[in-house]
């Protein structure tokens, strides 16, 4: 499960987040780049490779492809706290 205390410093306000590659239980972004190329006006990679929600989504439609992110990402590294 993602870590909403260890969110990536780059996520844009909202309620969907990546939780930063530094978590020490291991469920931090590790780079897989799954989310971004599949949901590019979603998540973008900073610096370094790693993961952060770059546009909050609001349509549902938008919202379904970021969950369905949520549950592609290997290492559970991405939330919703809506």
């Amino acid at each position: 499960m993602a870590n909403n205390k260890l969110k990536h410093t780059a996520n844009a306000t909202g309620p969907f987040y990546v939780t930063s590659p530094d978590d020490p239980d291991g469920q931090g972004c590790n780079g897989c780049t799954i989310c971004y190329n599949a949901a590019p006006d979603f998540f973008a990679e900073d610096e370094e490779g790693f993961a952060y929600v770059a546009q909050q989504p609001e349509s549902e439609a938008d919202i379904a492809l970021c969950r369905e992110q949520m549950e592609a990402c290997p290492t559970n590294a991405i939330g919703d706290d809506g």
